[in-house]
């Protein structure tokens, strides 16, 4: 069964704060625009739980099936630093840094919140980058060499086949 709807774009206003959806009705063919209030948000709500609960709302769930989880975060974290006093440009440093991969950063030793957020980042760009079958770019089956980095011991050599054990 295809979507009725199709996502355009998505945003958040802070006073009184809601949440925007463009999309495209496809039955009728025309452009609306939905506004869904947000109700009961503080500064110290738990923005994942109310992202769940916003999306598990028979009102907005046909309208908010095609909104990545990780855009609905960042939205509703936009709207939480203002209501704590932070500066636009102050909060969106903050949830970049949040959400961005540093490849020299150990993330054995993170907390489970922001493994979660390395995680969701680290989807979204392969969802992104990703080559489906029907894009123009495709190509099955793609062979590349590619040089180590680094080497350690127990890795390199010839030292025969897994028999030896």
């Amino acid at each position: 069964m295809s979507r009725q709807y199709s996502l355009r774009k998505c945003g958040i206003r802070f006073d009184p704060p809601a949440l925007f959806v463009t999309y495209t009705d496809k039955s009728a063919g025309k452009t609306r625009c939905r506004t869904m209030p947000i109700r009961n948000f503080t500064k110290t709500s738990t923005v994942t739980r109310f992202v769940e609960d916003f999306r598990k709302n028979p009102r907005h769930k046909k309208y908010l099936e095609d909104v990545p989880k990780s855009q609905l975060e960042k939205l509703l974290r936009l709207l939480q630093d203002n209501l704590r006093g932070m500066s636009l440009d102050q909060s969106l440093n903050e949830i970049r840094k949040e959400y961005s991969i540093d490849p020299n950063e150990d993330l054995n030793k993170v907390d489970e919140e922001t493994l979660r957020k390395k995680k969701t980042a680290m989807e979204d760009s392969f969802e992104k980058n990703r080559k489906k079958p029907g894009d123009p770019d495709f190509e099955y089956e793609v062979e590349r060499d590619f040089q180590p980095v680094e080497t350690c011991e127990w890795d390199s050599g010839d030292s025969g086949s897994d028999a030896d054990f």
